[in-house]
C-alpha cells in the first residue's frame, strides 16, 4: 500500500489502476481506526480491484466549541490496519493540501432536506462541511464505489442525496454499524469515555432496541415512547441530545403509515457526545 499526501500523486496513481482496466472504491474516514472502518475497507475490497482510504481530519464540519484540536490522530497505526484489511492506496493530504484557498472563501456544497434536523440541527454547518468534503474527494479520486458506514446513518443520507441530486455515477455503498460484545457502537470517540462511562455506554443502544420492540409490538404513540425512553437515558447518567423516530429515506419525523423507520439518537457522557441508530422495516412484521 503507498501513502500520498498531495492531489496530483492521487490523481496519478488513480490514473495508472484505471489504465490497468480497474475498478475504483473510495473509503473516506478522519483516521484513528477502528474494525468499523476496517469493515468498509474490506467491503470495498470484496466489490472493486483498487481501493482508495483517505485521512482527513476536515476542518470545515467541526463547530467552533468541537473537538478538532483533541481528536485524535494515530496515521502510522492507521496505516497497519489499511494495509491488512487489503487498501491499495492511502491519501493523507495536509488542511493546505485540501483548502489551498483558505477555508473562509472555500465553496461550500449544502444538501437540503435531510440534512436539516437530528445532527444537523445540533451542529449548525456540520453537514455543508461533510458533503464539501466528499465531493471534493469524489471529484479527486472519480470512484465507482464508495463505502460509509451505517452508524452516522444521517451522514449516510446526505451523501447519497448528495450523489443523486449532482447525478454523480458513484455507487454508494452502506455498511452495517460494527459493535462491541455489549453493543456499544464502535466511534473513534469512545475513546475519549472514562472506565465508568464505558460500562454505561452500551444502555444507548439498549434503549433503542426497546423503544424498536415496542415499534414491532404495534406502539404507534412516538411521542409518549420518545419521552420515555428519553427519562431512560437521563436515569442512566446521559444528557439526550435527541432522539427521534424517523422515516428512513427523507429523516422527517415518522407517523403510524410509515413502514421504513431509523430510531436516531445522540447522547452526552460526561463531554463525550455518542450517536446511534436502529432500522426497522415494519413490512417485515406483517
Amino acid at each position: 500500500m503507498n501513502t500520498v499526501t498531495t492531489v496530483r500523486e492521487l490523481r496519478a496513481a488513480v490514473a495508472q489502476a484505471r489504465a490497468e482496466g480497474k475498478g475504483i472504491g473510495l473509503v473516506p474516514t478522519m483516521g484513528n481506526l477502528h474494525a468499523g472502518h476496517v469493515a468498509l475497507v474490506e467491503k470495498a475490497v470484496q466489490r472493486v480491484d483498487f481501493v482508495v482510504a483517505s485521512i482527513f481530519v476536515n476542518p470545515l464540519q467541526f463547530g467552533p466549541n468541537e473537538d478538532l484540536a483533541s481528536y485524535p490522530r494515530t496515521l502510522a497505526a492507521d496505516q497497519e490496519k489499511l494495509l491488512e484489511a487489503g487498501c491499495d492506496l492511502l491519501f493523507a493530504p495536509s488542511v493546505e493540501e485540501m483548502y489551498p484557498q483558505g477555508m473562509h472563501s472555500q465553496t461550500l456544497v449544502s444538501v437540503s432536506g435531510v440534512s436539516a434536523g437530528l445532527c444537523g440541527a445540533s451542529r449548525p454547518g456540520h453537514f455543508d462541511g461533510v458533503a464539501t468534503v466528499v465531493t471534493k474527494l469524489f471529484h479527486m479520486v472519480q470512484p465507482d464505489l464508495a463505502a460509509f458506514g451505517q452508524k452516522d446513518f444521517q451522514q449516510l443520507a446526505v451523501i447519497r442525496t448528495l450523489v443523486r441530486d449532482l447525478n454523480m455515477p458513484i455507487q454508494i455503498l452502506g455498511v452495517p454499524t460494527v459493535r462491541a460484545e455489549d453493543g456499544l457502537a464502535l466511534s473513534s470517540r469512545n475513546g475519549y469515555l472514562s472506565a465508568e462511562q464505558r460500562a454505561v455506554a452500551p444502555s444507548l443502544y439498549r434503549c433503542l432496541s426497546q423503544m424498536a420492540t415496542s415499534i414491532k409490538a404495534g406502539e404507534r404513540a412516538y411521542p409518549q415512547l420518545i419521552a420515555s425512553a428519553k427519562g431512560t437515558l437521563a436515569q442512566a447518567g446521559f444528557r439526550p441530545d435527541y432522539l427521534e423516530i424517523c422515516q428512513a429515506d427523507s429523516l422527517r419525523p415518522a407517523t403510524a403509515e410509515d413502514r421504513q423507520l431509523v430510531i436516531a439518537a445522540a447522547a452526552f457522557l460526561g463531554t463525550t457526545r455518542l450517536i446511534d441508530n436502529l432500522t426497522l422495516d415494519l413490512e417485515e412484521t406483517h
